[in-house]
């Protein structure tokens, strides 16, 4: 196999060489990421964690976006936390430094606990048994063709661009385990498989703590919550995710039959 080259004039033809090291995967989206130091220090400029802690849940609001960077030790939290003091204090930040904590977190328990990441660490609280969810994705999934545009939407955006914000990441998620009743380890390897920030520990534990492997209930949501956050940055129109109409009461009784209440 021909070696990689070390010295490229510009991303274009480092993109042009890899593409020709890749046969099959040659006709592949490119995402407009950008690795590298520099690209890492300007993404840190333009950080507003003031904002982040009121928005941050909005697909449109003011996250980061600099998990890769920080995936691949370009970015150290200390870093990023120290950055983030510097536009603010106190309660301004705090939400912002909290989320670093929960990445801190997770790779401690990988640390410790190293046969978590893909195993069950709880039983299912949803009603159902590990076997009640199949082992493997299904291809309407893998390929974005599913009854709901919004999951298709996130789909498409998280195989072209590498990347998805935190709460599509938990819509695609719920989806995946609780609407198609998919065990969440198939969930995470289709995740990691495409992510450029994806890790074991902050990604698969997520996965349990929407599975409810993780934590004392099942993640799920309805369209309102679906129109409400994701808005304009995704279709969330009735008759185009049906699957998610209703209050959070009729949805959970459509998930979990088996349980008398969330």
């Amino acid at each position: 196999m021909e070696a990689l080259s070390k010295i490229f004039p510009d991303r274009t033809a480092l993109i042009a060489h890899v593409k020709s090291l890749s046969r099959g995967y040659d006709d592949q989206p490119v995402s407009d990421i950008e690795g590298g130091r520099a690209a890492a220090e300007a993404a840190l400029e333009q950080i507003d964690p003031i904002a982040y802690g009121h928005n941050r849940n909005y697909l449109d609001g003011a996250v980061t976006r600099l998990s890769p960077y920080i995936r691949h030790g370009i970015l150290s939290l200390n870093e990023v936390r120290n950055h983030a003091l510097q536009i603010g204090e106190g309660k301004s930040v705090e939400k912002f430094i909290q989320e670093l904590g929960w990445r801190d977190f997770w790779q401690r328990i990988y640390a410790q606990r190293p046969n978590w990441i893909w195993s069950d660490i709880e039983d299912y609280k949803t009603g159902f048994a590990a076997d009640d969810y199949a082992d493997a994705l299904a291809d309407d999934i893998a390929h974005g063709v599913t009854d709901s545009a919004a999951i298709n939407h996130f789909i498409t955006e998280l195989k072209a661009t590498g990347y998805l914000h935190n709460h599509a990441r938990m819509y695609l998620a719920a989806y995946i385990v609780h609407w198609r009743r998919i065990k969440w380890q198939a969930g995470a390897a289709f995740f990691l498989k495409h992510l450029l920030d994806g890790d074991p520990a902050s990604n698969n534990l997520s996965f349990q703590w929407v599975a409810s492997t993780f934590s004392n209930k099942p993640y799920f949501f309805n369209l309102d919550n679906l129109q409400k956050f994701a808005g304009m940055q995704a279709p969330c129109d009735y008759h185009s995710n049906k699957c998610f109409a209703g209050t959070y009461d009729d949805v959970a009784m459509r998930l979990f039959p088996n349980i008398e209440a969330l």
